[in-house]
């Protein structure tokens, strides 16, 4: 053992024996010290264990993120499909309520009905409605909606009855255009030029000039088509050798019929 060791453990010896020498009251008196003095440590390190265990307690582990992430992801579905249905229901309901409230303005009786089978081949041509013979209906009855004319009834049976539209080609309406004293034959194009039909305002006069917006009305004429029912609006005009033509915008939408009424006769 070097002299230096000799000399440390010489002073050790001395602090200890020193210490040894102290009453238990003077003893307690130094560790009270003592501890007052590494307080501060011991408050610090305590206080940050228990932030740590804190965020540990608080986290979350992945499994349970998951779980969470789909379980709300299905629940905004369920809203998303419930607010749709809702949606649905309302625009139904406000189409009922548009429906029942022309119904009891007419002057016409109407016989509601809906529209049951659409054959595709012929999409602007025919629709079957499901009121008959049975309902009042008969052959050569003007079919309507709110919006205006949509076509006449054709084949009659008891239940149901073919409904020949007013895009069709082979369905003709007398007409007249508003402000003017023009009348003409409406009838569906031949050839449909676009994705909805157009209607064709024939034999009006060469100095006729319409123009685009303005509105045509069944005119009574033939007996058919009591007047009054709108037809559609003007898309354009043109003055042909002989006579001037109109390309009508329908008034009812074609592809988006469900409810219409037939027109039995007047109130």
């Amino acid at each position: 053992m070097n002299r230096s060791s000799i000399v440390a453990l010489l002073i050790f010896a001395a602090v200890l024996g020193y210490f040894l020498s102290f009453s238990a009251e003077k003893t307690r008196s130094l560790q009270a010290g003592f501890y007052q003095l590494i307080s501060p440590f011991l408050t610090s390190g305590s206080s940050l264990e228990k932030q740590i265990t804190s965020v540990r307690t608080g986290l979350k582990t992945l499994e349970e993120l998951e779980r969470d992430t789909t379980t709300l992801r299905v629940e905004n579905r369920a809203l998303r499909a419930t607010n749709q249905a809702l949606r649905d229901v309302e625009r139904e309901v406000n189409r009922l309520r548009l429906a029942l409230a022309y119904r009891e303005r007419s002057m016409f009786k109407l016989v509601p009905a809906e529209i049951i089978t659409r054959d595709a081949s012929t999409w602007w041509r025919t629709v079957t409605i499901n009121r008959g013979k049975q309902d009042g209906v008969e052959s050569d009855m003007p079919v309507v909606t709110d919006e205006g004319l949509v076509g006449k009834t054709t084949t009659v049976s008891d239940n149901i009855a073919v409904v020949l539209l007013v895009s069709d080609e082979n369905c003709r309406v007398a007409a007249n255009v508003e402000g003017t004293r023009e009348q003409g034959i409406v009838s569906g194009e031949r050839v449909v030029r676009t994705q909805a039909p157009m209607l064709e305002l024939n034999f009006l006069s060469k100095q006729a000039n319409l123009q685009p917006g303005q509105k045509a009305h069944t005119s009574g004429v033939g007996g058919v088509f009591p007047s009054g029912l709108m037809i559609g609006t003007v898309a354009e005009y043109k003055m042909r050798e002989l006579d001037g033509q109109a390309r009508l915008t329908p008034a009812v939408d074609m592809a988006k019929l469900e409810d219409v009424f037939v027109v039995t006769g007047r109130k």
